[in-house]
């Protein structure tokens, strides 16, 4: 079975921390934010930790070497 390629374009949108959690942005934070208030604003300036088993289940295969420790506790 050939070795799965990362895809590098995942791996500049999100970081992984020492302790194996994923970090990512929040969604609807580019333009068009003159109707949100400024609490949501400041709400989703920051990044936002993934918790779905799922979805780390999926992030590990699409990383490939660079997933190996996320998820793990």
């Amino acid at each position: 079975m050939p070795k799965m390629k990362t895809k590098k374009t995942l791996l500049k949108r999100i970081k992984i921390t020492k302790g194996g959690k994923i970090m990512k942005k929040n969604s609807q934070t580019g333009h068009l934010k003159i109707k949100s208030d400024a609490s949501t604003k400041s709400r989703k300036k920051g990044l936002k930790v993934q918790l779905g088993f799922g979805q780390i289940k999926r992030l590990r295969t699409l990383l490939a070497r660079f997933g190996k420790g996320i998820g793990k506790k």
